[in-house]
């Protein structure tokens, strides 16, 4: 038992100390049992209230010992705020009129509000006539869900799709599908170290380490240049022991907007398939950076044009803004359709034993969308809409800060993609951000320009300018 250590009695050092206390007050507390004639029994009648009920008399009152200790769980640590979370916590708080919320990666339209795409909005209401059932799903999710997610990531005619080389397992979106992705690897290359940019999104770290995965850093930003640090990057390819996993972000790198060009990636994949290395990416943004499904994933189809083994999860949170549905969905593309079979059954079988089966609402939706024309179409629109306003948003960000400190190249606003920004601030000058102008971002100085509306830009850059100069 837990309690094996104890020497003594935990129940008799309490009634012991329950006895000294009482002594110190001049009421020496009796324990042992006696007859009782005027004894009382609390009796609960209802919730709040208690009686007192007489005993029979000559009865002896049966005395109830309470053992009380320290729980087995005192020594847990609190944990840490999340970081990203915590922001939005604090612009709740905060009562200006002024505050604008940067930190979470949610799009808001020009009055700052959640936005429920008008094709969503369809696709439910034909979901409604229909009335299907809420029976589980399979293990790795609904069929018409796997088969257009395949075909949206590597495009409907892909040899690996054809070959059946390329396997889905629907999971809870990116978080959930990074998840069952590190799992794997914990357990089929347990020797493998995995690489994440520096800087990556945060919860990239918490995914791998929880797994019981390693994991490094290798280089990808450049301070200086505020852009990528491809020298560096290909350098740390090169240099890790063969058969390492690399973290790729698909597009819209997170935290810093910088993505590699074509002409780099091409690089990035001869690197990785000369070393042997396999590449896991991260595809949140698809068709939400660039407003092309098709752009925002050649990366993905140049590795997979060049018949390189990789994992990819994708997520379904911003480019239908499905955040709370929880869509997403792990893929393996090998080698050889014997294997890609045997690694999807033991992603389902990792699945079965997280979470059992993936929420159906997401996935109906997803499939209802893509599978009719029209709807896709509207779809591919809004999407072009969405990423348009947050281009709009930077442009006139930049004109703002261009006018307002002319000697300091901002160029970066303009040259980063998708819905994040890297602006270089410190912690200190973020601090200055959010207890003087109430703009509230992460501590490593990202913000989400798709929480600015163009109305609040000349505000936001009148922060930065003054956080720049002074702080």
């Amino acid at each position: 038992t837990p309690f094996n250590h104890l020497t003594v009695d935990p129940c008799y050092t309490l009634q012991k100390h329950i006895e000294m206390a009482a002594m110190m007050s001049g009421s020496m507390m009796k324990t042992a049992a006696k007859p009782a004639t005027k004894s009382v029994n609390m009796r609960p009648r209802a919730a709040g209230q208690l009686s007192a009920r007489p005993q029979a008399k000559g009865l002896a009152r049966k005395q109830a010992v309470y053992c009380v200790s320290a729980s087995q769980l005192a020594g847990v640590e609190q944990a840490p705020p999340d970081p990203i979370l915590g922001v939005t916590e604090a612009f709740k708080a905060d009562d200006s009129p002024d505050k604008l919320n940067l930190g979470v990666g949610a799009y808001r339209t020009e009055e700052l509000q959640p936005y429920i795409l008008e094709v969503v909005k369809k696709a439910e209401a034909k979901m409604l006539e229909k009335m299907e059932n809420k029976e589980y799903l399979p293990i790795d999710g609904l069929p018409a869900f796997k088969k257009c997610t395949q075909e949206l990531l590597l495009g409907a005619d892909a040899s690996s799709i054809a070959d059946g080389r390329a396997v889905a397992c629907q999971s809870l979106s990116g978080t959930g599908s990074l998840r069952v992705g590190a799992a794997f690897l914990n357990r089929y290359l347990p020797d493998a170290t995995v690489y994440l940019s520096n800087p990556t999104w945060g919860n990239h770290k918490n995914i791998f380490a929880d797994a019981g995965v390693e994991w490094k850093h290798y280089r990808y930003f450049d301070p200086e240049t505020v852009g990528l640090d491809f020298a560096g990057m290909m350098e740390d390819i090169n240099n890790a022991p063969s058969g390492s996993v690399f973290v790729l972000h698909g597009c819209a790198h997170n935290p810093t907007g910088v993505d590699p060009t074509m002409d780099q990636w091409k690089e990035i994949a001869a690197a990785i398939q000369e070393k042997g290395h396999l590449a896991f990416f991260d595809v949140a943004y698809q068709g939400f950076a660039s407003g092309s499904l098709e752009t925002d994933a050649a990366s993905v189809r140049l590795f997979d044009s060049l018949g390189m083994e990789m994992l990819v999860s994708q997520s379904y949170s911003k480019n239908l803004g499905l955040y709370g549905e929880r869509i997403g969905a792990i893929n393996a593309i090998l080698s050889d359709k014997e294997t890609a079979t045997k690694v999807g059954s033991q992603l389902k079988r990792l699945a079965r034993a997280m979470y059992s089966n993936p929420p159906v609402h997401g996935a109906r939706l997803v499939a209802e969308v893509v599978g009719d024309e029209a709807m896709f179409d509207e779809w591919k629109a809004e999407m072009e809409m969405m990423a348009g306003r947050i281009t709009g948003v930077r442009e006139k960000l930049y004109n703002h800060l261009t006018e307002k400190m002319p000697e300091k190249d901002f160029s970066f606003v303009t040259r980063q993609i998708g819905m994040f920004s890297f602006t270089g601030l410190t912690p200190a000058q973020v601090e200055n951000m959010s207890n003087k102008w109430h703009v509230y971002m992460t501590k490593d100085g990202r913000i989400s320009l798709a929480g600015l509306s163009a109305a609040k830009a000349e505000y936001l850059a009148d922060a930065m300018v003054d956080s720049y100069k002074n702080h």
